[in-house]
């Protein structure tokens, strides 16, 4: 049985986008796409309706990009579960108010029983100082939360394990 994967939006973002000037974001919008094309395949990949709203926004043509990535990828369902684990993040201070987006993602993951949340938001998500928190907050929820990483650290993780 395949690994599940939520896809949280900035995967999205940077696999549709243009390359970067940026030196950081155009390393990881080339390790997105190495991981897209070599180990997508491997894992069961699921998106929220949020994802698909995020994904929309902006630019029309850019939106169009992204949407059609999304295409054959699992939408989740929202339930009140997902709402109310959002919340007990957001309570329990692993992230502020004004991040109830970045929250919904891990709430979705967490109540589908999904396991890796891939996302470059390093600000709210892939962040070492709100890992325990996020976890502590989706547990007393009664839910087990997923393992959030990078696609590098994903990527890295099945070439060591073969």
């Amino acid at each position: 049985m395949k690994h599940r994967v939520y896809l949280e939006t900035t995967i999205i973002s940077y696999l549709a986008a243009l390359l970067s000037r940026d030196l950081i974001i155009a390393a990881h919008q080339q390790i997105t796409q190495e991981w897209w094309a070599t180990r997508r395949a491997e894992f069961d990949l699921a998106v929220s309706p949020l994802v698909i709203q995020e994904a929309s926004a902006g630019d029309e043509a850019a939106a169009a990009r992204r949407l059609a990535l999304l295409t054959d990828i699992t939408i989740l369902e929202t339930t009140d579960q997902v709402s109310a684990v959002a919340q007990a993040i957001v309570d329990s201070g692993a992230m502020p108010a004004k991040a109830i987006a970045d929250a919904l993602h891990v709430a979705f993951a967490a109540v589908h029983q999904i396991e890796y949340l891939l996302t470059w938001n390093l600000a709210h998500l892939a962040n070492a100082a709100m890992r325990s928190t996020i976890e502590r907050a989706c547990r007393s929820t009664g839910y087990e939360p997923p393992i959030i990483c990078t696609p590098e650290e994903l990527l890295e993780a099945y070439h060591v394990e073969r």
